[in-house]
């Protein structure tokens, strides 16, 4: 029932025309996006060797996708690369400390000069690389990356929680990038998959200088104080949808969230109740079996119900709060689409009142038309793309839930059953008992 409801409202509009730690909600504090994450746990790999847990590993050799949805599956045989991101290490200098994540890539792609890398990538890494094929394609859906926060109380007991899921966010990104038709085959994509840590430090550096993005700043401003006067109608759709879903989905994002708090509470209490039905039994002789029976009962569904907290917070969580963050990608691609069209208007009208000049300006504004309108039909080929992304994405983690839900629920109505039956047994033959 969650699932139908859920979807029919999150994409009802749609035919007019789209890492959070376990258990932390509430508990974010957003930091710069320029720092590194220099929170973690004793047990991680430093640069000497040192251990990290086990399960935080994963085989070189597992190309698998982690995160396999129903689109991928339907696509797979046509999959020409795959990338995986895991192992996470700290690394301790004396002047910072830093987490990298393995990149590991294969691929049957002609372009690339092996059919296998692996490198290791910090998170600025990846910022500079959704910041390039943001520039590059200024009307295309980069898909959103982890958020930068810490959580408050959680320097050694939950941090390596908070690498994993980062993981999870990084590896879930770069495989919406290698899937994209157009993003996974930029040179940016390609020099973070294969370029040493010198090599990409070179290649960063041939991005466009502070002025040169000081004066997008200023003009994209300027466009927006003016204004658009003929927007199509088609976008202002898009427009109208994006603030609905926006809506929708940071109330579903609160509401989870909210359960998620709660559930951690019941099981906290759940678990005081188990030991209390065994000291009871201590004092109550002839209610000592029952009384044990019930805290064992008790102490299964405590374990149920730890997993189907795990889960909540593992699956359904980050697949909500992670199209929270694709609304506000979704608005700043509206914008960027706007100021263009706000500039080609402000440069018809200065041709307009202007003889001087005439045929450089109409030259530029060519230009600048051509742009526009390239940049029009990627966005509405994109937006198609993402809606059908977006819908086999969420459809997924709702299916999901339901299952886990239904085998939860299952799984503790056992365990009480099998109470019921115990006890009315006992009751027969303590009845037979007494009548003869």
């Amino acid at each position: 029932m969650m699932s139908g409801s859920v979807v029919d409202n999150a994409v009802s509009s749609s035919n007019t025309s789209v890492a959070i730690p376990r258990d932390t909600s509430g508990q974010i504090l957003n930091l710069d996006e320029d720092d590194d994450l220099e929170v973690f746990s004793k047990d991680m790999i430093y640069t000497d060797g040192s251990s990290l847990s086990a399960s935080m590993q994963t085989s070189p050799g597992s190309m698998v996708n982690q995160y396999k949805f129903e689109e991928e599956e339907e696509d797979a045989d046509a999959k020409d690369i795959f990338v995986t991101v895991d192992n996470p290490e700290s690394h301790v200098t004396a002047i910072e400390t830093h987490i990298t994540y393995r990149v590991v890539t294969k691929t049957t792609r002609s372009e690339f000069d092996s059919s296998e890398f692996e490198v290791r990538r910090r998170y600025q890494d990846f910022l500079w690389l959704r910041g390039r094929l943001e520039e590059a394609h200024p009307t295309l859906i980069v898909h959103p990356l982890p958020e930068k926060f810490v959580m408050k109380g959680m320097v050694e007991r939950f941090n390596e929680d908070f690498i994993e899921t980062r993981r999870r966010a990084l590896h879930r990104f770069l495989n919406k990038i290698a899937g994209h038709p157009i993003f996974s085959s930029t040179e940016d994509f390609k020099i973070f998959l294969t370029a040493e840590a010198g090599e990409l430090t070179s290649h960063k550096k041939q991005g466009p200088g502070f002025l040169s993005r000081v004066g997008e700043t200023v003009r994209a401003v300027a466009a927006a104080v003016r204004g658009v006067r003929n927007r199509p109608a088609e976008f202002t759709v898009m427009q109208e949808y994006v603030e609905a879903f926006s809506e929708k989905m940071s109330s579903l994002d609160k509401v989870t969230q909210r359960i998620a708090r709660e559930q951690k509470e019941h099981l906290q209490e759940l678990k005081e109740c188990g030991p209390t039905y065994m000291l009871w039994s201590n004092s109550e002789e002839e209610l000592a079996e029952p009384l044990k029976s019930m805290a064992g009962c008790l102490d299964r569904c405590c374990k149920e119900t730890e997993e189907q907290v795990k889960q909540l917070n593992d699956n359904l969580i980050p697949a909500l709060h992670e199209y929270v963050l694709c609304t506000e990608i979704l608005k700043a691609v509206l914008r960027r689409r706007d100021n263009m069209q706000a500039e080609c208007e402000a440069k018809t009208e200065a041709l307009a009142t202007k003889k001087a000049d005439r045929e450089v300006m109409q030259d530029e504004l060519d230009k600048m038309e051509d742009r526009l309108e390239w940049a029009n039909n990627a966005l509405k080929s994109d937006w198609t793309r993402w809606q059908k992304v977006m819908r086999t994405d969420l459809r997924s983690a709702f299916i999901n839930t339901a299952e886990r839900n239904v085998n939860y629920y299952e799984k503790c109505l056992a365990v009480w059953e099998s109470f019921l039956f115990s006890q009315r047994a006992e009751g027969e033959e303590s009845g037979r008992i007494d009548s003869s």
